[in-house]
């Protein structure tokens, strides 16, 4: 498995082992709508990946690994550590990087912020500055971080990766086709992290949202295209009624897909051992997947 060098919160790293085997055998264009660490499309076994996301920035950054080897981009990310005299515990080192991003917007940049962060997390404000502080005695590129980007980004190259920043509401899906595959890993209505808490300068997630989405996964059953879609049905007590509705309603088409979860060590901010997350799809997946919950 080959890991994103980002620590994504909502990431699917965990779960790829049980997600992957319940996608078709055969897929020509693979959609990763809402990409994130790309945890799961840079893993997928497809003719041409797709990644989407509308943090503009992110986009901006997978963008510019593409341009460079892998020697080359390392080099060059140690170059602007060691400019910045950048170190676990050197806030001002940090800061004058963040000052510098915000105004310049160098993609090379955001990932080094992000590499010193505190728990690795990117977050805007409503100017759309970078404004997590630094992770002080924690955050650094380490050898872990440096192995990870390095295999991801030549798997970047590898797969000729194709990314976009469209929001999913305006994606034009009109050349999709039954051999084709959407995945989508949408922000989770009923838990809260810094990507759909509304705090990070970009659209967050709403009920509106979560309602558009599923009719935007109507269309695309309705089309006869192949869909994923990660959710969680149920978490510390809430449930998602809009999703339990949804999947009610078109039950003779969904199959939920429930999934066996073990955060113990995950990055998630709360305890999700009380959730119920599932992977719902519009065809029958080629191998049964357990309920080991």
């Amino acid at each position: 498995m080959i890991k994103s060098p980002l620590n994504y919160i909502g990431g699917k790293t965990k779960l790829l082992k049980q997600i992957l085997p319940l996608f078709p055998s055969k897929i020509n264009k693979f959609i990763d709508l809402f990409a994130g660490g790309c945890n799961v499309g840079v893993n997928v076994n497809a003719d041409k990946v797709y990644f989407n996301d509308n943090l503009t920035y992110l986009i901006e950054m997978y963008q510019y690994f593409q341009e460079f080897d892998t020697s080359e981009l390392i080099s060059r990310v140690e170059d602007r550590i060691k400019n910045y005299q950048l170190t676990k515990i050197n806030v001002e080192g940090y800061n004058n990087l963040r000052k510098d991003y915000n105004t310049v917007r160098n993609p090379l940049d955001l990932f080094v912020l992000i590499a010193y962060s505190f728990n690795h997390q990117i977050r805007f404000n409503n100017k759309h500055e970078f404004n997590v502080p630094l992770g002080k005695g924690r955050s650094s590129f380490n050898d872990k971080m440096k192995i990870n980007l390095f295999h991801f980004v030549q798997r970047l190259k590898d797969i000729d990766a194709v990314f976009s920043n469209i929001d999913f509401n305006v994606y034009n899906f009109d050349n999709l086709s039954s051999n084709d595959f959407v995945y989508c890993d949408p922000p989770y209505l009923i838990t809260t992290g810094s990507y759909n808490d509304g705090k990070r300068g970009f659209k967050g997630w709403t009920e509106k949202e979560e309602i558009e989405l599923l009719s935007k996964l109507d269309m695309l059953n309705k089309n006869k295209i192949p869909f994923a879609l990660s959710n969680v049905i149920e978490h510390k007590g809430r449930k998602n009624e809009i999703l339990i509705k949804w999947l009610f309603e078109n039950s003779d088409t969904l199959i939920q897909n429930t999934l066996n979860m073990n955060y113990k060590n995950s990055n998630y901010q709360t305890n999700k051992e009380s959730s119920v997350e599932v992977l719902i799809t519009n065809y029958k997946p080629p191998i049964k997947q357990l309920n080991l919950l």
